[in-house]
């Protein structure tokens, strides 16, 4: 039975929940439940502390998990990165006091606080800077303020926190950051399925199937707007002059190809969304 490491709380769990949901498998119903059994896929689901989760994996206590590629970095385990999963997207980034001139290559020898210690520790030491990192777990734009730290190393959305705090962001991006599928690099049954599902999933939500009719004299140009993956699906109409048309195309483009499409002569040009997938 495949043991797989699920967010149990904060910006991951529910998406990565539902994700699975998506994937076919079934998940716990009461948030209290810890260990979750789906014997119909042959897994069993433990719901941790999203921090937690590469040790565990790394470990091999777990098979696979979903976490935060920070988290990962920052566990310093020996699980490695499958794949993302294109959900929880973060960006790490250096701070200062506003108007204190601090550059990258100035921290040496400063207090740096942060949450991360493995994940800017490393990225320091690539650099070839000394600091002494100050860890906190939460709050870390008050460090300065509060004289226990130089600079911060955070997580930066929109900087607004930040500047409130009376910081600024310097130097280059630490990480950027996604939920990601990890493993401890050992084959057991049922984790390429898991893999393959989860793909599906994103392919799914990337890409919508896209139907219309179109006139053979037009047929080339508008293949030429919706190529598919490997190449459209062409079906024979009880007009032999027109030609059934189906393709994927990306969800963000669905509306551009539609107009394209009506300019090169398509008609009846139908959208649908994919509730799975395998490429």
């Amino acid at each position: 039975m495949l043991k797989i490491a699920v967010p149990n709380k904060g910006s991951l769990s529910e998406t990565a929940a539902g994700m699975l949901a998506e994937a076919g498998y079934s998940g716990r119903r009461d948030s209290r439940e810890l260990v979750f059994t789906d014997a119909r896929n042959d897994v069993e689901f433990f719901y941790l502390r999203p921090r937690d989760i590469a040790t565990y994996v790394g470990s091999g206590a777990l098979d696979v998990g979903i976490t935060g590629r920070d988290l990962l970095l920052d566990s310093e385990s020996s699980a490695q990165e499958v794949a993302e999963l294109s959900f929880g997207d973060s960006t790490f980034r250096f701070a200062r006091p506003s108007g204190a001139g601090i550059e990258l290559a100035d921290l040496s020898g400063l207090r740096v606080a942060t949450s991360y210690p493995g994940l800017v520790g490393a990225f320091l030491a690539g650099h070839g800077i000394t600091t002494t990192l100050v860890k906190l777990d939460g709050a870390v734009e008050s460090a300065v303020r509060l004289g226990v730290a130089d600079a911060v190393a955070d997580v930066v959305s929109t900087g607004g926190t930040l500047r409130k705090a009376g910081l600024e962001i310097f130097g280059p991006v630490i990480l950027e950051s996604t939920a990601v599928l990890i493993s401890n690099g050992t084959e057991r049954p049922g984790a390429d399925t898991l893999l393959r599902r989860l793909q599906g999933v994103l392919v799914a939500r990337e890409y919508v199937l896209m139907d219309y009719d179109v006139h053979r004299d037009h047929l080339d140009a508008a293949i030429a707007l919706t190529p598919g993956i490997e190449s459209p699906t062409l079906s024979p109409l009880a007009d032999p002059d027109w030609v059934a048309v189906r393709a994927m195309v990306p969800r963000a483009d669905t509306n551009q190809v539609m107009d394209a499409l009506y300019d090169a002569g398509a008609r009846a040009i139908l959208v649908s969304a994919i509730h799975a997938a395998r490429i």
